[in-house]
């Protein structure tokens, strides 16, 4: 061969190696930076699912705190129900005696303990006589001849208030349904 052909082989050949570097062919140093680079982006991937994993435990936890509190609060005015419901029948019987200052007494317990009761969320469920009855919303006690063809399918009467809490129900209204 001669020295011209050799030249352009070699030519040749460093050309093929430029073209290969550029093609994307790893050499030794080019493989060991995109190893790096993997391995980074790995970590950071990692990173940000457990940051993301962290996020949502902070809220789960919050949310699971505030059940609780909301639970420990529904336990308390449960128990609290059945207090109120005397209290209303002893202030209705009250409310009829003539003696004014011991209306007005009880009157004042009786305004408080309900205050007290609402500001903790607690709230009466809305249901009179003439409403349609909504299994939702009410639990009927008995079924009672209607008065009048207006009360056929309707409360006739409530016999025990319902609370809610929130928006949830935690004491049902007992009513009595007209037939």
């Amino acid at each position: 061969m001669s020295q011209e052909s050799t030249e352009n082989i070699e030519k040749e050949n460093i050309n093929e190696e430029n073209v290969s570097e550029t093609q994307g062919i790893p050499t030794p140093e080019l493989s060991l930076e995109e190893q790096l680079q993997e391995e980074l982006s790995n970590e950071k991937d990692k990173f940000l699912r457990l940051f993301a994993e962290f996020e949502n435990y902070k809220r789960r936890t919050a949310k699971e705190r505030l059940d609780l509190f909301k639970t420990a609060n529904q336990e308390v005015l449960q128990a609290m129900l059945p207090v109120l419901d005397d209290f209303d029948r002893a202030w209705a019987q009250i409310s009829n005696s003539g003696d004014e200052a011991l209306v007005t007494g009880v009157q004042l317990i009786h305004d408080k303990l309900k205050s007290t009761l609402v500001s903790k969320g607690l709230e009466e469920v809305e249901v009179k006589a003439g409403d349609a009855f909504d299994a939702d919303f009410a639990e009927a006690i008995t079924q009672i001849p209607a008065p009048n063809d207006k009360l056929k399918g309707k409360i006739v009467d409530v016999i025990e208030k319902g609370y809610k809490l929130g928006d949830k129900i935690i004491r049902f209204p007992k009513v009595v349904i007209g037939q």
